[in-house]
């Protein structure tokens, strides 16, 4: 690998856990973009959200991309949103690896559920959110060159899916 390989899709689909776990395959940092910017912050992402709105946190969510996307390699996961932002998607197409992970919406609920730490879901009903996210975000998504399905099998399928597309 010669530059960042970046996982972005909905919340739930395993970006963090893939990623890391095909660092490991690669012999790669792994970096996560989300613990990133709670770093930064000095705060937790929901209550940047709360606090400051999503347009504040989307802000940094790009300047924080921006500085991992520093031509090192390594592997990266993003927060559903950030490839939804122009310039952070224009910079991850023209710098790094842009690989989707795409789930239905039942492997996307059923994962979520796990977890109180989702802004977005907050209050909502999780299969509403995810199904009105999946009809505006996928097409965006879909601009990533590699595409690669993650369903409720072992998340070691979905890595070997992807270390197959990218031929390592």
């Amino acid at each position: 690998m010669d530059r960042p390989i970046v996982l972005v899709g909905l919340m739930g689909v395993g970006k963090s856990t893939v990623g890391r776990r095909l660092a490991q395959r690669l012999g790669l940092p792994f970096v996560d973009a989300d613990d990133e910017i709670v770093a930064a912050a000095g705060m937790p992402i929901t209550e940047i959200f709360e606090r400051y709105g999503e347009p504040y946190f989307r802000d940094g969510e790009r300047r924080v991309i921006a500085r991992l996307i520093d031509g090192t390699p390594k592997v990266i996961a993003t927060g559903g949103g950030a490839f939804m932002n122009a310039a952070t998607r224009a910079l991850i197409l023209d710098k790094a690896i842009a690989i989707w992970l795409d789930a239905d919406v039942d492997t996307l609920v059923a994962r979520v559920k796990r977890r109180e730490t989702r802004p977005l879901l907050k209050g909502r009903d999780p299969r509403a959110v995810l199904t009105a996210l999946a009809a505006e975000r996928n097409p965006v998504y879909a601009l990533a060159p590699i595409r690669i399905r993650s369903n409720a099998s072992p998340h070691q399928q979905t890595v070997r899916a992807i270390l197959k597309a990218l031929n390592a």
